[in-house]
């Protein structure tokens, strides 16, 4: 997602206005003074003086749904996916500014808490859609599609901090390999878990891993079977 001039300028403005004098003592005036814009300038991109740290989360969000809306029943996990992977390579593109914003809200509880409430319109969003996906009104559908969000949150979440501390040389391919080990916790819809109909079912998805090493893996996956 580009951003206009001004933007960039009024966020690095109010990063470097956050180290120097700390993030409660800097004002809306000072961001602005300190980018040369004006105030009318400021809030034209920005609605508040938070809002400069975090992303643009009401657009990451309609890219999640643009993508998951692209995708059929036989499809869906692997949409879920890619939007998650939509997700983490935002913060990627975003660079220092990611690690500086990951610094900030470490320190500053409110933002810390925004930031919580933040991720949790992702899981929401993913949630109903697994939900949807499940087509079963049950209660342990339901608990089935809350639990596989969490999980969805919980894998991109890891692998962000991982990179934002340095921990982590490919996120990409770590968050493909994290996201296989959560949806294959979650059989499809009306798939048997007992292996009373002798059958195998098998969920798609990418990983940076060559296919003969996971081999092993998913043969005794099929042999010893989700219950054991």
């Amino acid at each position: 997602m580009s951003k206009s001039p001004a933007r960039i300028r009024l966020a690095d403005a109010a990063f470097a206005l956050f180290d120097e004098r700390g993030y409660e003592q800097t004002t809306v005036d000072d961001i602005a003074e300190r980018a040369g814009v004006g105030r009318t300038t400021f809030f034209r991109h920005y609605r508040s003086k938070e809002a400069v740290i975090f992303p643009d989360h009401d657009r990451l969000l309609e890219l999640i749904r643009d993508r998951l809306a692209t995708s059929s029943h036989r499809t869906a996990l692997v949409a879920v996916s890619d939007a998650v992977r939509l997700v983490l390579l935002h913060y990627i593109e975003e660079g220092d500014l990611a690690r500086r914003r990951y610094a900030l809200t470490s320190k500053v509880s409110a933002l810390r808490d925004r930031e919580i409430a933040s991720v949790a319109r992702y899981q929401r969003l993913f949630r109903e859609f697994i939900a949807e996906w499940m087509g079963d009104p049950t209660k342990s559908a339901s608990l089935r599609a809350e639990l596989m969000a969490a999980s969805v949150a919980a894998a991109h979440n890891h692998v962000l901090r991982r990179w934002l501390r340095g921990e982590c040389a490919d996120p990409v391919a770590e968050l493909d390999e994290a996201m296989g080990e959560v949806l294959a916790l979650f059989p499809a819809p009306g798939a048997r878990t007992d292996g009373a109909d002798g059958g195998t079912t098998v969920v798609a998805f990418r990983t940076a891993q060559d296919l003969d090493a996971l081999l092993p893996s998913l043969r005794r996956l099929v042999e010893d079977g989700p219950g054991r």
